[in-house]
C-alpha cells in the first residue's frame, strides 16, 4: 500500500436525507482521479435512531436499509440497494471500500428483561456499589420488522455484560449482570474499559462470538467489501480480534485491511495492543492527532522539530494510520480536539507528503462542515495527486531541525519540497544537483517560484504561519491541467 491514501467520506452532521450513498456512487470517479485509493464509508447498518442515527447506536447489522424498523426502512445514508450500488462505483473506480464495523454496544432493543445486576462505580469499573438486585433492562433484541430473514439469531441478556439503565427504577446506572464479568483484556482506563454504553456485547459468549462470524461473512458475501474500520477496539476483548481477522483472510484469500480505533494518546497503550493483537490490524496514529491539535492551539509556543515524536508514525509506521481530524474530533462532539484552520495544510503537508503507510483525509475537511461554519481545507486535491501521482519517498532529506521553521524534500524525478512555520517567515535551503536552474513552483502562491542556481541549490521560504508546497514548475503545469478535467 505504498503512497496509499484514504479519505473518510462522512462527518457527523451530513444531513439525513437517505442520499449519501447516492453522493458516493457520484463522487467515485472523482476520487479516483484526485489520487485516493480506499475509501471509508460509515456505519450502514439501522441504529436506534432510525434515519437520524449517525450509526454509531447499532440496533440491527443486518438491516442496510431494507427493513422498516425504528420508524424508516432506509437509514440515514439510504437503502441497501444504494449502499450496494455505492460499494460498486467504487470499484469501477478502484477505490478500497473499508466498512465500519461496531461490534461493541447495542442500542434501541425491542423488549425489557428483567434479571439480576449489580450497579457498579462508573470512575472504577471494579468496584460495585450495591448488591445484586432486580433490575428491568433493555436487553432483547427480536427485530420484528425483519422477522428473521439473514439469521435468526435473538439477542438478549445473556448476550451482554451489563447495560446503563434500569426501566424499573427509571434510573440511569452502570449495572453489571448477574453471573458476569466484565472483559479483562480490554484498556485498563477507569479500571477496566469494557464498558462505553448500551448493552455491552459480551465476547466471552461463544454463541455471540459465532453469531459475528455468520455475521461477517453475510456482510462480506453481500457487499464485497475490503477491508474494516474497527470502532471502539480498547473496550472490546483483544483475544477477538486476531482469529475473526485471520478466519476472514482465509476464507477470502484476501489480505483485507483492518484499522483499528484505539483512543489514547498513551503511544505505549497502542504499543501494547499491536502487540496483544499480534498486529493483525494497523491503528489510527491518535497521538499525532493530539500533537496535530496542541501545535494548531500553540502557535509559536509549539516545538516543531518534535512534531513525530511520541507517535505510532515514528516508531512503527507499517502499523499506524495517520489523520488530522475525524467525525469524533470535530467540533460538538465527545472528543473534540479540532486542529486549528489556520494549522490544516500544515498538518496535512506533514500526512499527505511524506513517507506514511497510509494517511486519512476527513470528509469534513474536504467538502467542509456546513454545520460548524467549516469550509474546505485549501490544496487538499493537490496534495493528494502528487502523493498519488509524483511523491517518491525512497531518498527524503529532512530537516526537521528547528523550533518554529522544518521542512523536507523528496528527491527523485518529480522532487517536492515543504517548507513550513508556526512564526515568522522562515526558509530551507535544499540541493537538488540534478535539477541546476529549474524552477519550482509554490502551490499555495502560484505566482511565487524558487530558480535553482548552477549547483542545483535553492532557498525555499514560506510566510508567517503558513506552509509552502514546491514543485518542479512542469510537474505544476501537468497537475492544474489533470486537475482541470
Amino acid at each position: 500500500m505504498k503512497n496509499s491514501t484514504m479519505i473518510q467520506y462522512f462527518e457527523w452532521y451530513l444531513p439525513g436525507d437517505g442520499k449519501h450513498w447516492d453522493r458516493v456512487k457520484k463522487d467515485a470517479a472523482h476520487l479516483h482521479q484526485i489520487g485516493f485509493d480506499h475509501i471509508w464509508l460509515p456505519p450502514a447498518y439501522k441504529g436506534q435512531g432510525g434515519r437520524h442515527d449517525v450509526g454509531y447506536g447499532v440496533y440491527d447489522l443486518y438491516d442496510l436499509g431494507e427493513f422498516d424498523q425504528k420508524g424508516t426502512i432506509a437509514t440515514k445514508y439510504g437503502t441497501k440497494d444504494a449502499y450496494i450500488q455505492a460499494i460498486q462505483s467504487c470499484h469501477e473506480n478502484q477505490l478500497g471500500v473499508i466498512a465500519d464495523i461496531v461490534f461493541n454496544h447495542r442500542m434501541g432493543a425491542d423488549q425489557t428483561e428483567t434479571i439480576q445486576a449489580k450497579e457498579i462505580n462508573w470512575n472504577d469499573r471494579d468496584q460495585s456499589i450495591s448488591p445484586e438486585e432486580n433490575v428491568e433492562v433493555w436487553t432483547k433484541f427480536t427485530f420484528p420488522g425483519r422477522k428473521g430473514k439473514y439469521s435468526s439469531f435473538i439477542w438478549d441478556w445473556s448476550c451482554f455484560t451489563g447495560t446503563d439503565y434500569d426501566a424499573r427504577t427509571k434510573q440511569t446506572k452502570l449495572l453489571e449482570f448477574y453471573s458476569k464479568k466484565w472483559s479483562e483484556n480490554v484498556s485498563q482506563e477507569q479500571g477496566n474499559y469494557d464498558y462505553i454504553m448500551g448493552d455491552d456485547v459480551d465476547f466471552s459468549n461463544q454463541k455471540v462470538v459465532d453469531e459475528l462470524y455468520h455475521w461477517t461473512r453475510w456482510y462480506k458475501n453481500l457487499t464485497d467489501i475490503d477491508g474494516f474500520r474497527l470502532d471502539a477496539v480498547k473496550s472490546i476483548d483483544s483475544a477477538f480480534f486476531p482469529k475473526w481477522l485471520a478466519t476472514m483472510r482465509q476464507e477470502y484469500q484476501d489480505d483485507l485491511f483492518a484499522v483499528g480505533e484505539y483512543w489514547s494518546g498513551n503511544l505505549d497503550e497502542l504499543k501494547d495492543y499491536l502487540r496483544t493483537t499480534s498486529y493483525c490490524m494497523t491503528l489510527f496514529d491518535v497521538p499525532l492527532h493530539f500533537h496535530l491539535a496542541d501545535a494548531s492551539n500553540s502557535y509559536d509556543r509549539y516545538d516543531m522539530s518534535k512534531i513525530f515524536e511520541g507517535t505510532l508514525t515514528r516508531i512503527a509506521p507499517q502499523s499506524a494510520v495517520s489523520f488530522v481530524d475525524n467525525h469524533d474530533t470535530q467540533p460538538g462532539q465527545a472528543l473534540q480536539s479540532w486542529v486549528q484552520d489556520w494549522f490544516k495544510v500544515h498538518a496535512y503537508a506533514l500526512i499527505l507528503l511524506r513517507d506514511t503507510f497510509c494517511p486519512c483525509v476527513f470528509y469534513g475537511d474536504y467538502k467542509g462542515i456546513e454545520h460548524d461554519q467549516k469550509g474546505q481545507v485549501p490544496f487538499l486535491d493537490e496534495m493528494v495527486w502528487i502523493r498519488s501521482h509524483l511523491l517518491d519517498v525512497d531518498e527524503m532529506e529532512d530537516r526537521l531541525d528547528d523550533w518554529h521553521c522544518i521542512g523536507w524534500c523528496t528527491k527523485g524525478e518529480h522532487p517536492v519540497v515543504v517548507v513550513m512555520t508556526n512564526g515568522w517567515a522562515s526558509g530551507k535551503s535544499f540541493s537538488l544537483t540534478e535539477y541546476r536552474s529549474c524552477s519550482f513552483v509554490d502551490i499555495t502562491r502560484n505566482d511565487y517560484k524558487v530558480k535553482l542556481d548552477k549547483d542545483g541549490t535553492g532557498t525555499f521560504t514560506c510566510l508567517d504561519g503558513k506552509c509552502s508546497i514546491y514543485m518542479k514548475e512542469e510537474d505544476y503545469i501537468s497537475m492544474k491541467k489533470e486537475l482541470k478535467r
